[in-house]
């Protein structure tokens, strides 16, 4: 769906016009709730849970109110350009819901959670464009394994999501939707490519969202946001039905306000899947190429990645108490606003019972100089991608080919590198391509291992070892609109390893409007419950703290109409 289509739709549909919204250029201050009326601004999973119990809202209502806060924020109000495309049969969905509820109660620990995937994510009855004009009638025949596994636990795809195209880049822009705004100052960008989950999910236009993350697609935008943003161990998240940027570092992921409602997200995302294009494999590579063998079955999965019986029910708010945090000093940067927010939020991290310690990364120069592998890998994955469902339908191109040929896209940065890789030799032949899928993963793994281990590379023992490592997820502050934000490489451990990392919103930095500002908690391979875990407890530490943590942006309050 094109930009200029989306008002159309929302009109037609009976969502414009249905609250007040602030003007672009004036906060506007949330309304006090009153006392047992649901309220969808920062609304949790366990709130929409009550409020059903209570009989004080139903599923349709939930949805309605979402699509009118769209209507009255995103091509409005702020015009936030977050959302591309709202799902045709969100409302129907939401009916079936309700008649499953009055039947026999919540389908599952996501019942009614309305969700919006970045748009490559493939979800029936919708196009996946990737951001890109080129592909707006791409309409796949399945759920991605992991949209199907949020349906599986009672949630309900509410639309699709803006992003950078073919999530490449941390603008924030597409020829689909436009150029995405920040909620907490809508001059400013809201990051990338997983951009509009993050604004949209800051936003409360939805419950919870999806991103995907190659290089820092998910942290980044969250960020900005203010929000919880996990990029899993790669191989955790199956990678079927996700466009590819490039299979070798891509992950996708949740977006969302609160680490409870992600850790609920994961625990529905996760799983094994037999499929081809899971990249699940039992080695910590996804090039079967070099020797990597599929996991067997649901069982061998569970070994291989430490499975839970659920991420949602290790949380605790005593999760910090005598917990070990190492800081990585070098990764802070310069930024004195960004700087002061961490600092305080250690402060209240050993308030907490935790330890922080100052922690040097061996290497880390050469660990950052390596690179993605975006340039190499995306021509190819994105053609097996097209090519995985006929055209007879829907008429969707079917190459990467055919894709440039169209010029259905304004992300020319990609297109330009991806051209310039192939123009010199195959990737498999590639001596900087070869460098990093193979050299580049033991060289990274081991040294962030020694750095949470709390070891030298020789063996030396420092100390008692870390439960994460910590370190700004971004730079800089939110950038005026149209430009990439300061992210430094920070962005590239979790990648370049393979290892979680976690984007916790550490508070508000001093600036007019206060703008978000996230922390990274990166973790051993497979190790999202401890991350988690940590994550909650600052959350909760700091949930009553001026500055600290999440606060909802002022530019999408409440909507004050009535229905």
């Amino acid at each position: 769906m094109r930009p200029g289509l989306f008002i159309g739709l929302l009109a037609t549909a009976g969502l414009l016009g249905c609250g007040a919204s602030p003007s672009p250029a004036e906060p506007a201050s949330n309304p006090p709730a009153i006392e047992g009326e649901f309220t969808w601004v920062e609304a949790t999973v366990a709130d929409v849970h009550d409020a059903l119990a209570a009989g004080s809202l139903s599923c349709v209502d939930l949805v309605q109110g979402y699509l009118d806060r769209i209507a009255a924020y995103d091509r409005q109000g702020p015009t936030l350009n977050s959302v591309i495309a709202i799902n045709p049969s969100a409302l129907d969905d939401a009916a079936a819901l309700d008649a499953a509820y009055a039947a026999s109660g919540l389908t599952g620990p996501l019942h009614c959670a309305p969700v919006l995937l970045k748009d490559n994510f493939d979800a029936v009855g919708m196009v996946t464009s990737a951001g890109a004009t080129a592909l707006d009638n791409a309409r796949p025949p399945d759920d991605a394994f992991s949209v199907a596994g949020i349906q599986a636990a009672g949630g309900l795809i509410l639309g699709k999501a803006n992003m950078d195209e073919f999530a490449f880049g941390f603008v924030g822009s597409s020829s689909m939707g436009g150029q995405v705004h920040n909620p907490y100052d809508p001059t400013r960008g809201a990051g990338g490519s997983s951009s509009g989950s993050g604004a949209a999910i800051a936003a409360s236009l939805a419950l919870i969202g999806t991103g995907s993350d190659t290089g820092g697609s998910i942290r980044v935008p969250s960020s900005l946001g203010g929000l919880v943003g996990i990029r899993p161990s790669l191989r955790l998240v199956s990678q079927d039905g996700i466009l590819p940027l490039a299979h070798f570092q891509d992950v996708g992921g949740p977006m969302c306000r609160t680490v409870r409602d992600c850790a609920l997200l994961l625990d529905a995302m996760v799983g094994f899947d037999p499929g081809p294009g899971s990249g699940q494999y039992n080695e910590p590579t996804t090039r079967p190429e070099d020797g990597a063998t599929p996991v067997a079955d649901a069982a061998s999965y569970a070994a291989l990645v430490g499975l839970p019986d659920a991420y949602a029910d290790g949380l605790s708010a005593d999760g910090l108490l005598g917990a070990r945090i190492g800081v990585v000093r070098e990764l802070f940067g310069s930024n004195a606003d960004v700087i002061a927010v961490i600092d305080a939020a250690l402060q209240a991290m050993v308030a907490a019972g935790a330890t922080v310690e100052d922690v040097t990364i061996e290497d880390l120069d050469s660990i950052t100089s390596y690179s993605s592998v975006s340039r190499w890998e995306f021509r190819d994955h994105m053609t097996e991608y097209l090519e995985s469902w006929p055209s007879d339908e829907d008429g969707h191109l079917r190459s990467f080919e055919a894709v440039v040929a169209s010029g259905g896209y304004e992300n020319d940065s990609l297109i330009v590198l991806v051209l310039d890789a192939a123009s010199g030799h195959t990737r498999e032949f590639d001596p900087t391509y070869l460098e990093n899928v193979r050299e580049r993963g033991p060289f990274v793994r081991a040294r962030l291992q020694a750095a949470l281990d709390n070891r030298l590379l020789d063996g030396t023992q420092q100390g008692a070892a870390y439960d994460v490592l910590l370190y700004p997820s971004v730079l800089g502050l939110a950038p005026s609109a149209g430009s990439s934000p300061s992210t430094g490489s920070n962005n590239r451990l979790s990648p370049f390893s393979g290892f979680p990392a976690v984007s916790v919103p550490a508070g508000l930095a001093a600036t007019d409007p206060a703008l978000p500002v996230g922390m990274e908690l990166l973790g051993r391979e497979f190790d999202e419950a401890r991350i988690l875990r940590l994550a909650y407890a600052y959350e909760q530490q700091v949930a009553d703290t001026p500055g600290l943590g999440r606060a909802a942006p002022a530019y999408t309050p409440e909507l004050t109409v009535p229905h």
